[in-house]
């Protein structure tokens, strides 16, 4: 055997060459950062980024470092939502911070969001490649998918089938009111066994939204009591927090985390893994079942098409059983969390501002009266519970930061110089809670969405579903929804907080804003 003797009692792996090797990596990062940074010139102004980390680590950064960047001694905000929106004080609307090496740009306010996203379509409406996101969506579907031919094709399908199931239409009414009448029902039967005690409205409310999107993609409803789906909105949930709100963003700057056998990390690739067993098994039932004369559903729409583009000889086709399940994904995600959410924050405000739930009561009463059920075609003559119902959003803006965008080339925007992958981040917070378009912007008014004859106003800088060519698809279904859940639900009930609760309207940030678990009091209205 030949001798190595470098590779004898003091290994290659010793400490102090385990050390060296550290030392030469950090070094070599810090040489290519620096580097890499002297080549963005004109990028806008920015805080200076700390080394591997870059400004945040992926948002988990402590107070005193949050203090150092806004360079404002008396912060205490750890919510990085507002943070984020405070920093265009100090930087302006549009400025730079670094997600590890990654340079990401934050637009702030109606303008410069605007700006990019409807002026500048085609730079600004790409996806950038976040490890976290890229591992578990292969960049397939349609939330997260590069924009692009394939993009476009599947998404027109997706709009065009979901419009022909009723999206958007008078006729998906029923289909929404069914839901709420399992809601109402329950409800009254929890009030009478709690006598009267809070209840969780979560649940239910999250089970009735989900069941119209999978009434129009999967052909199906779910009892609430259902376990496995139950424990599948669960999953969701609990997935969107971990990606977002816990160690696991760290992946985003370094993507092997994703493979550790332990914590956050392995309990993420598990959800990941039993949402995708789940719907996986849907769809092979809808393949078995298929009848291409009779469609059911979404489902049932895109397998035919893509057998067709397969009989059409279509071999580079991207009508795939894959690419529907990442499909199915985005829209049963997105279709049922963004909703549900808006859903009960509205509540929550209702709660925490009784005399608003009252004007809105009374305004039923008076239009709708106790004895039918709200329509869609009461909305015109509802205009103040139309204007509360717009004010939620605009306080809450259920995704906060939209989706990030990112810049497909390199260009010019406002002055600055906006490299070719560089990660857009418009933050539709700052949107809604500017000072300059909003009088008193944190003052909770419906009024402001009223002219002086009490009817309807409509805001071009309101904005909660997005703007631009990645626009919610589902913004349609989600007024639909919003308003005949809020109308329905406070037409048969009084909702108000069990005594000594205060509300709590600081919300959980994660993709998503969500409001703090809360209970309410229920009692019918007669």
């Amino acid at each position: 055997m030949v001798s190595l003797p470098w590779l004898e009692s003091s290994s290659v792996l010793s400490h102090v060459n385990i050390a060296a090797l550290l030392v030469f990596l950090v070094v070599f990062y810090l040489v290519t950062f620096y580097q890499k940074r002297r080549h963005l010139a004109g990028i806008p102004p920015g805080p200076t980024p700390w080394p591997i980390v870059g400004n945040f680590g992926g948002f988990l950064i402590p107070p005193f470092i949050q203090r150092r960047f806004a360079q404002q001694a008396d912060s205490r905000e750890t919510n990085a939502v507002v943070f984020l929106t405070k920093q265009a004080d100090v930087y302006g609307k549009v400025y730079s911070l670094f997600v590890g090496s990654q340079l990401m740009v934050v637009l702030n306010g109606y303008e410069a969001v605007k700006d990019a996203l409807s002026n500048h379509p085609e730079v600004f409406s790409d996806r950038p490649t976040i490890p976290a996101v890229t591992i578990m969506t292969k960049r397939k579907g349609i939330v997260f998918a590069p924009y692009g031919p394939v993009w476009r094709k599947q998404r027109k399908f997706c709009h065009a089938t979901l419009r022909n199931f009723g999206l958007g239409r008078l006729s998906l009414e029923p289909c929404i009111l069914q839901g709420l009448a399992t809601i109402k029902t329950e409800l009254q039967r929890l009030n009478e066994v709690s006598g009267g005690a809070g209840v969780d409205l979560a649940p239910l409310i999250s089970t009735a939204v989900s069941n119209v999107i999978c009434s129009l993609i999967l052909g199906q409803r779910f009892h609430h009591e259902d376990h496995e789906f139950r424990t599948m909105l669960d999953l969701m949930v609990r997935g969107l927090e971990i990606c977002i709100n816990s160690p696991a963003v760290l992946i985003n700057i370094f993507p092997l985390l994703y493979y550790l056998p332990f914590g956050v990390f392995k309990e993420l690739r598990q959800v990941e893994g039993d949402i995708t067993a789940f719907l996986k098994r849907i769809i092979a039932n809808h393949r078995e079942t298929l009848d291409p004369a009779n469609p059911r559903d979404l489902t049932d729409m895109y397998l035919i098409e893509m057998l067709a583009q397969q009989s059409a000889g279509e071999e580079e086709s991207s009508f795939t059983e894959d690419y529907l399940f990442y499909i199915i994904g985005d829209l049963f995600i997105a279709g049922t969390d963004t909703t549900t959410n808006s859903v009960l924050w509205i509540l929550l405000y209702m709660v925490s501002h009784p005399d608003i739930q009252d004007k809105v009561q009374a305004e039923i009463d008076k239009v709708v009266g106790r004895h039918r059920v709200p329509s869609l075609t009461d909305k015109g003559s509802l205009p103040f519970t139309e204007a509360t119902i717009m004010e939620v959003q605009r306080l809450t803006v259920v995704v906060p930061l939209a989706i990030p965008h990112m810049a497909s080339e390199t260009t010019e925007f406002r002055g600055y110089t906006i490299p070719k992958g560089t990660v857009v981040v418009p933050n539709l917070w700052s949107v809604h809670r500017d000072p300059t378009v909003w009088d008193d912007p944190d003052t909770f008014n419906p009024a402001r969405f009223l002219d002086d004859d009490g009817k309807l106003l409509r805001k071009e800088c309101f904005i909660p579903f997005g703007i631009g060519r990645r626009v919610c698809m589902g913004e349609q279904l989600a007024k639909m929804e919003l308003f005949l859940m809020v109308t329905s639900l406070l037409q048969a009930f009084r909702f108000r907080l069990p005594e000594g609760t205060p509300p709590n309207l600081q919300g959980r940030f994660g993709l998503t804003l969500a409001p703090c678990s809360y209970s309410v009091c229920v009692s019918p209205r007669g």
